[in-house]
């Protein structure tokens, strides 16, 4: 009798008899869970590996996102321009929101687009696991994988939304300088935030049936916390009166981090007298977001791996 027959054999026995824990005697006989969470090292090496399967998982949905629609692909970018249209009517329009901000087209195409990036990944990665259901139960493949697609599927839409901000924001008067060779690396910084704030929400996405449901509503809080339609040093601090330290912190929110960079970057960066500047704090805020999150976000997916797809 082979050692795997003799172990099946003396579990069924010990099951029997109660005589030998079925973890102890898995152990004697060199047995393992046959999905068991690995090391997070070989967790990681294991996603490497997987990377070909993760681009093409994430281009396959983009692809197939829009083919039933009329326009198609044209969506992707079309769902933030009219966003911004409507915000721009409702806020710059009606409640003058923007006679205070120089180039206020550009500065709220400028928020919704990277803000779009952020609520658009997150909500996307809260549904991964729930919605793969089938693909986990049939497959052993790392869960990482599915967000990871989800975040890769949001960048490369948002390329496409980039190519259409740019060209707006020089309709609008701004001039392209060398300081927009600091987009790619915002870009990077926000695309590692939302890799790590992806996992944490499918992780809980996973288990909490009802974030789904309550997401909408914290997402449309944030975006009203980012400051994506106001300068938020002339609301909060010179129209509402209120202590510097608020502001401070709202700049510290990672979506409103990423989009003053950006904004600092595209609007007016030439021009010292009229140009959006925000605090230092923002940069530093940047990379701190990207670090912390992407860190965090793997381990506290990585602690539930042999969960997912359970119940």
């Amino acid at each position: 009798m082979s050692q795997p027959e003799s172990a099946v054999a003396d579990a069924q026995a010990g099951g029997r008899s109660g005589q030998e824990p079925l973890a102890k005697l898995a152990k004697r006989y060199g047995l393992r869970r046959a999905i068991a969470r690995p090391r997070f090292p070989v967790y990681v090496r294991q996603l490497w590996e997987r990377r070909h399967f993760i681009l093409t998982y994430a281009t396959s949905r983009n692809v197939s996102k829009h083919s039933g629609s009329a326009l198609g692909q044209l969506w992707q970018v079309l769902t933030p321009l009219l966003n911004a249209a409507i915000y721009f009517l409702m806020f710059g329009l009606i409640l003058g929101g923007g006679k205070d901000i120089d180039n206020y087209p550009a500065f709220l195409l400028t928020g919704m687009f990277i803000f779009t990036f952020t609520n658009r990944t997150v909500t996307a990665g809260a549904k991964s696991i729930s919605s793969n259901l089938s693909l986990i139960r049939a497959l052993h493949f790392p869960r990482a994988s599915l967000p990871l697609a989800y975040t890769i599927q949001e960048l490369q839409q948002l390329a496409f939304s980039m190519s259409v901000l740019l060209v707006l924001v020089v309709v609008t008067g701004e001039v392209p300088t060398w300081f927009w060779l600091m987009i790619p690396v915002v870009l990077l910084l926000q695309t590692l935030f939302n890799i790590g704030a992806g996992l944490v929400v499918a992780r809980l996405g996973a288990t909490m049936r009802d974030l789904n449901q309550l997401l909408p509503f914290i997402t449309r809080t944030w975006l009203y916390a980012s400051g994506v339609f106001f300068s938020i040093q002339d609301k909060v601090v010179e129209a509402a009166t209120l202590p510097q330290w608020v502001a401070n912190v709202m700049y510290l929110n990672p979506a409103a981090s990423y989009i003053e960079w950006m904004r600092e970057i595209l609007i007016g960066s030439h021009n010292t007298e009229f140009g959006h500047h925000p605090p230092p704090m923002v940069w530093m805020s940047c990379v701190f977001w990207a670090v912390f999150s992407l860190g965090f976000g793997f381990w506290y997916f990585w602690r539930s791996e042999e969960r997912y797809g359970r119940g």
